[in-house]
């Protein structure tokens, strides 16, 4: 039995991971994949870690924290999948990807989503108020909390990544680059 090509995909919130995830997806249409989101392993809310933000002292639902994610079952999950010997290629797409060790050290290959700031909160404002959820509420929680999760947490992943994508302008060149670079260690 063969291991599966591992891939994490990180990035900040609203970088292009789930676009880029959803890209590499089509275009390795032909091979047994699975695609692990790290977003459906939140913990509930009742249990999701609260916390204060830094300057305003507002308490927020901190879905940036490592403690908001159920990763010892993203562990397993991936444990299982590998051996089970079903998959060929297995994409890991969240924030934390990278920042935590035990994900990233068993990827083959390890991609940062960059994208600046302000297009981060743009595309956050746009998908969120898509949810019904209000302008201030968004843009408080990202001005006072999120943006400070980034700088702890994600920020400083990016330096594990092999590859740093643009998030911003999707190269197809990148793209192509990406596949091969999973097939060829996939041996597909």
């Amino acid at each position: 039995m063969e291991k599966p090509c591992i891939v994490c995909i990180a990035g900040g919130s609203a970088s292009g991971k789930t676009t880029f995830t959803g890209q590499l997806e089509e275009a390795l249409a032909g091979c047994r994949l699975l695609s692990l989101h790290m977003d459906r392993y939140f913990k509930s809310k009742d249990i999701r870690p609260r916390a204060n933000a830094p300057i305003t002292g507002i308490e927020y639902l901190d879905d940036n924290h490592p403690n908001s994610f159920d990763l010892p079952q993203l562990r397993e999950d991936l444990q299982a999948a590998v051996a089970s010997g079903d998959y060929q290629v297995i994409l890991i797409e969240g924030l934390l990807t990278l920042w935590d060790r035990e994900i990233s050290n068993q990827a083959d290959l390890k991609l940062f989503i960059e994208c600046r700031p302000d297009e981060r909160i743009v595309r956050r404002l746009r998908r969120n108020m898509g949810y019904g959820l209000g302008f201030d509420e968004i843009a408080s929680v990202y001005l006072d909390l999120v943006r400070y999760r980034h700088d702890e947490f994600v920020e400083p992943s990016k330096w594990r990544a092999d590859l740093i994508l643009n998030g911003s302008n999707p190269s197809p060149t990148a793209l192509e680059m990406v596949v091969r670079q999973i097939k060829e260690k996939a041996g597909i």
